[in-house]
């Protein structure tokens, strides 16, 4: 997580205020981190330190026009916060964005930039792993868009923490043969041999 520079800490918004925010722009967007999983479950099971909202890189520009007069912050590689002005085109590697309504108030949105070849979802982590845009993120039953729970945990797979390990064993049961043959193959080409793969080929020979 970037390092904090300023401001009172965090103070996630709900998640109804942050889906009436980004319903206002026609660009794709979804809910992603815990709270993507949780909408793929069914149910709350656990705290949030955040909440995460992704859109693709190439619509970063809504992200000033849906929080105008909020202060946007970029995540400079490490991990450095600094202010991200508008009109300012933020680059591949920069790919985390706080957001707070002004200088003393916490943060309260984290957006999340990804990238895209036309229609495929092409992840930043390895281009080899991709997936079509129409099947990269659903919808929950009362219309809210979010990742599906096999691109989420993909990005969550690469240095899991107990969250993380919570969010898969609770989704796991979720997730159809295409979703685990996908992320399987993910974690394989990406990270290599990994317990969650081993996981979910074991269940696949039930």
């Amino acid at each position: 997580m970037p390092q904090e520079r300023s401001g009172q800490g965090w103070e996630p918004a709900h998640l109804a205020e942050v889906v009436d925010l980004f319903s206002q722009t026609s660009c794709p967007w979804w809910i992603a981190g815990g709270y993507a999983v949780e909408l793929a479950v069914g149910r709350r099971f656990r705290e949030h330190e955040d909440i995460d909202v992704l859109l693709l890189r190439r619509d970063q520009y809504a992200v000033h026009d849906l929080l105008a007069g909020w202060e946007l912050w970029a995540a400079d590689p490490p991990g450095t916060l600094r202010p991200w002005l508008r009109g300012e085109l933020l680059p591949f590697g920069v790919h985390d964005v706080w957001c707070r309504p002004g200088p003393d108030a916490p943060w309260r949105i984290q957006v999340m930039l990804d990238e895209a070849d036309g229609e495929t979802w092409v992840s930043r982590r390895d281009a080899r792993v991709r997936r079509p845009l129409d099947r990269f993120g659903t919808t929950a039953a009362d219309g809210t868009p979010y990742l599906t729970p096999e691109v989420q945990l993909f990005y969550k797979a690469k240095a899991p923490r107990p969250k993380d390990e919570q969010d898969f064993t609770e989704v796991r049961p979720h997730l159809d043969r295409e979703a685990q043959a996908w992320l399987a193959e993910a974690l394989s080409v990406a990270y290599g041999p990994h317990p969650w793969a081993e996981t979910l080929q074991n269940r696949k020979g039930d």
